[in-house]
């Protein structure tokens, strides 16, 4: 049996989460999706997640989320991370942080799906070996499971090759987030049949710097003075890839780019659709400035 898995970018902010209630149920439906996984590490005012927004992308069709080098910026979600099994954290931080770097699901169909999340270590904050890591995940997950993505948050494009390389054949997807630009290097990987793409791109306002207000950041940039990153609101978008893959044996048999804004589904916004935008001011201190 085959089946369309749909795995998004980087939730930023309230236009992101505006996007997903707007058009995931439409595009759901429309391209015959089974499973989504989004990244949403950056959908509280830009950084971190809270338990009240984790159960509105649940609602909007969200499957599992995946987080990165914000996981903890919002300490409530902690909780949500001990008991979830709809969240995964990277599985490559040290063994003291809540949570579970992989996890299993099954998908409306019956079919379960392995979701696990490793953390890039070039430019990025101490983490522990990704490749390990992964490795122990797969030996977990063993036989549980076919169908098999992994979301690797890196900054560096050779972390998230590296990593597709050393999985294909073994999963069914690697995919990039983190950088907030959609790559256009979506394949499946010669002789392992493994779907790959460096960066699915940014969900949220793509009128900005990667998801922040152009004259915050220019400011910030040409005078060196900090500044507040408020999250920009122009043209949301929904950015990802669809991977079709066999569900005998989890292998991908496909991977197609996904771009789409509200516009494009003629859906009308919701002003009431959030139930916490406490953290929707601004991105924090000033001195947040070099945490895009």
């Amino acid at each position: 049996m085959q089946m369309n898995v749909l795995l998004i970018g980087d939730i930023v902010g309230k236009p992101g989460r505006q996007v997903l209630h707007r058009v995931l149920r439409k595009f759901i439906a429309k391209r015959d999706i089974h499973f989504v996984i989004a990244n949403a590490e950056n959908t509280a005012g830009g950084s971190g997640l809270t338990p009240q927004m984790l159960s509105k992308l649940h609602a909007y069709g969200v499957d599992v989320v995946t987080m990165g080098d914000h996981l903890l910026r919002k300490r409530e979600l902690i909780g949500a991370l001990e008991t979830s099994d709809r969240i995964v954290r990277p599985a490559n931080l040290q063994p003291t942080v809540p949570g579970h770097g992989y996890t299993i699901v099954q998908a409306g169909n019956g079919v379960p799906v392995a979701v696990i999340n490793a953390l890039g270590r070039t430019y990025m904050k101490a983490a522990e070996d990704p490749y390990n890591a992964a490795a122990q995940c797969l030996t977990s997950i063993g036989s549980e499971a076919r169908l098999i993505f992994l979301d690797m948050h890196a900054e560096a494009t050779s972390d998230k090759l590296a990593m597709g390389h050393y999985l294909n054949g073994r999963v069914t997807a690697v995919v990039g987030t983190h950088t907030h630009v959609q790559t256009a290097d979506e394949r499946i990987l010669p002789g392992g049949k493994t779907a790959y793409i460096t960066d699915l791109g940014m969900t949220g306002p793509h009128d900005s710097i990667l998801g922040r207000r152009v004259d915050r950041v220019v400011e910030a940039l040409t005078t060196g003075i900090p500044q507040l990153f408020d999250v920009a609101k122009g043209d949301p978008r929904l950015c990802g890839v669809i991977v079709r893959a066999d569900t005998d044996t989890g292998e991908a048999l496909g991977i197609e780019r996904v771009n789409i804004s509200a516009e494009d589904f003629d859906s009308p916004a919701d002003e009431h659709e959030d139930v916490d935008e406490r953290h929707d001011d601004h991105v924090g201190k000033p001195q947040d400035n070099g945490e895009i």
